[in-house]
């Protein structure tokens, strides 16, 4: 089992994800739940294809935070 940082984005009408340590490895949905069930399904099928290519699996190395900044 692997664990990949996400990041979700609203932009407008939907939301987008990304995985910074899988290039191009990107989901949309109409809310965040439904973006990150499309997201999973992503990254299954973008792991398994760097495998059928022969090509290394990126460990997971990112991770995420919040920074509190005043106003």
């Amino acid at each position: 089992m692997r664990r990949y940082a996400v990041v979700v984005e609203h932009i407008g009408a939907n939301y987008s994800a990304y995985v910074p340590d899988l290039p191009g490895c990107v989901a949309t949905g109409e809310s965040v739940e439904e973006t990150l069930a499309n997201m999973r399904e992503v990254i299954a099928l973008h792991l398994r294809g760097l495998r059928e290519d022969g090509l290394p699996v990126p460990d997971p190395s990112s991770t995420t935070t919040y920074v509190d900044v005043a106003q």
